[in-house]
């Protein structure tokens, strides 16, 4: 992109990080210019390891300022002449061959108006910043597909899950029950107190609370990919508690119906743990 005459490439890209981490790298001379960039990749991303790459090239003939140290010259002319009448020499001494000499002619860059320079930069920033949030937009629509229909998935697994623990529950007690009666064969049996142990241990084997907790995860989950302030941070959090949830209903229930669905719970988890790797 030319802007007032400067020549301005602008390139950014980004992966997957859970935090913002910006990286320049631009010309030396123009160092000052960093932390503007980086401040103005902060207002449009908010989440992913940003490395941007800017070169930038001046207006034709403003790169340098050729300067020509006169007093050095007639030094060197001086001395050639003096040589030239010594040796006998012809004095065909020319501009050219006086610029032979170190320092007669020097160049040095041009003064540049920072205010200047960052108006122009900014332009080519702008642009490659928009063209970076809308591929990201469009990634992002795929992405919202996905993850709908994982959480679409883990409901279903959830609602299974609901309809298998109750059986398992009573099977549970039903055992439990039968080996406490077994062990208490030869001794009478307090049928209210049996009772109330056989419930006690049931109770720490029943996941209506990790269930209802993972069910009201996953809709949270379904607001935070429909709304439009960034929310990754969060979904870390969520996919954390999901997996926790889901952890604990295994290891509560031992019936091999729900041991698989846990599993396949587990491996939905996962997938959108890194799916939302890529989410502001």
């Amino acid at each position: 992109m030319t802007v007032n005459g400067y020549d301005v490439s602008f390139e950014i890209r980004s992966v997957n990080n859970r935090y913002l981490d910006v990286n320049v790298r631009l010309p030396r001379v123009y160092g000052y210019l960093e932390e503007k960039i980086k401040k103005a990749v902060q207002e449009r991303v908010s989440r992913g390891k940003a490395d941007v790459y800017l070169s930038v090239e001046r207006p034709a003939g403003e790169a340098a300022e050729i300067r020509m140290d006169a007093a050095l010259a007639n030094q060197y002319l001086e001395a050639m002449r003096a040589y030239a009448r010594e040796a006998g020499l012809r004095d065909d001494i020319s501009v050219t061959s006086l610029s032979r000499f170190p320092d007669v002619f020097t160049q040095k860059a041009k003064e540049e108006d920072e205010d200047l320079v960052w108006e122009s930069v900014r332009a080519a920033v702008e642009a490659g910043l928009d063209q970076f949030v809308a591929m990201r937009q469009r990634e992002g629509e795929a992405l919202f597909r996905d993850l709908d229909a994982r959480l679409d998935t883990m409901a279903e697994l959830l609602e299974k899950i609901r309809a298998y623990s109750g059986d398992a529950l009573r099977q549970h007690r039903e055992k439990l029950e039968e080996k406490l009666r077994e062990y208490l064969a030869d001794r009478e049996i307090d049928e209210g107190r049996l009772l109330t142990e056989v419930g006690l241990i049931a109770d720490r084997i029943d996941t209506g609370e990790e269930m209802t907790r993972l069910a009201s995860h996953i809709d949270q989950f379904r607001g935070l990919i429909r709304q439009d302030a960034p929310g990754g941070r969060t979904m870390d959090f969520l996919v954390q508690e999901m997996n926790r949830e889901v952890n604990t209903i295994g290891s509560k229930c031992a019936m091999l119906e729900i041991t698989q669905l846990v599993i396949d719970a587990k491996n939905e988890i996962e997938r959108i743990r890194e799916q939302i790797q890529n989410i502001e």
